[in-house]
């Protein structure tokens, strides 16, 4: 564990320690939290979701007890995560990303779902609309207007001399799909040459990265997809050792020594969903709740990242940058 991943661990771990427990009684509401990760990679995740809570009334070990489980990465653990936190009789699940949404939908019509960062609900068959999901799920999309056109945009403002793309992906992941024909639009309007490479699992990391040093690109581009991000470390050691920049779709990528990212605040579609879960604890239907879409978005650039590949980002780029590494 890094740095980063124990702050943020701690920070999490502080959120818990703090709050007193009290003996639970038939009143205590039960809140399932299916992880994609670890605890300690995603504590900067699980706090703003207290934090939202709390904002809410709810305060877990007095109001609400939390039961989380934990997919470290496999996506295929996700059905019988799903099926411990039915059997633990939870009264929302909260769920990050599609496959997981997925899960909890083929599981179950009845408890109800609050999902964060779908990717297309309504295609993925999750809702019926957006606006009256008409069943168990609703939540926030992480759907945005030209999202790949604009991170590949701002990757060729970088490296003017862009010419040759690969891509890590995620196929087992529904919302991929959409997100490469995106990729591939975009870079034949800039006149790039991208090739894709793919990752399911954890244990394909080591493949593709051989597949990528044979490659040969100029830089790196990743689909949204939550194994990447629980592989971070070992991809952004990767991209520094061969020199390559590139965009993502998560900060704590850049933090973890990427170049930058240009996406949706997760953190912030956390606290959000938080605001959800409490509607639902007090009686409000997940059908009735309209799945909304990002509000906010976050460019983070990492200036140490650029100096050791060399770039010198222009100042009209910095000045659109929301949070600088230094």
């Amino acid at each position: 564990m890094d740095r980063r991943e124990v702050i943020g661990w701690v920070s999490f771990s502080a959120v818990l320690w703090t709050i007193p427990v009290p003996a639970q009684s038939g009143s205590v509401a039960k809140i399932g939290f299916l992880g994609n990760s670890t605890a300690a990679l995603e504590g900067n995740l699980v706090a703003p979701f207290l934090e939202g809570l709390r904002e809410q009334g709810y305060v877990e070990g007095r109001d609400v007890v939390i039961e989380y489980r934990w997919a470290e990465g496999d996506y295929s653990r996700f059905p019988a995560l799903v099926a411990e936190l039915l059997a633990a009789k939870v009264d929302v699940i909260v769920t990050a990303g599609t496959p997981s949404a997925e899960a909890v939908k083929n599981a179950t019509k009845v408890t109800p779902c609050v999902m964060v960062a779908v990717g297309d609900p309504i295609g993925n068959g999750l809702v019926t609309s957006l606006a009256r999901p008409g069943g168990n799920m609703t939540g926030f999309s992480s759907i945005a207007p030209d999202l790949e056109g604009k991170r590949l945009a701002l990757l060729r403002e970088v490296t003017p001399k862009l010419r040759k793309l690969t891509v890590l992906w995620n196929p087992a992941n529904p919302f991929s799909a959409a997100s490469e024909r995106h990729v591939r639009a975009a870079a034949r309007t800039l006149r790039i040459d991208v090739r894709f490479v793919a990752i399911r699992a954890s244990d394909e990391v080591t493949g593709a990265l051989a597949a990528i040093a044979a490659e040969q690109p100029d830089a790196l581009m990743f689909l949204a997809d939550r194994v990447l991000l629980h592989e971070r470390r070992r991809l952004m050691d990767f991209a520094a050792e061969r020199k390559l920049p590139g965009i993502y779709p998560y900060r704590e990528m850049v933090e973890a020594g990427g170049l930058m990212s240009y996406g949706p605040s997760y953190a912030d579609l956390h606290r959000r969903a938080a605001t959800y879960v409490a509607k639902i604890l007090r009686g409000a239907s997940p059908a009735e709740l309209p799945v909304e879409e990002p509000s906010k978005f976050e460019f983070v650039f990492n200036l140490r990242a650029a100096n050791a590949l060399g770039l010198e980002p222009a100042a009209s780029l910095l000045a659109r940058v929301d949070e600088v590494i230094e």
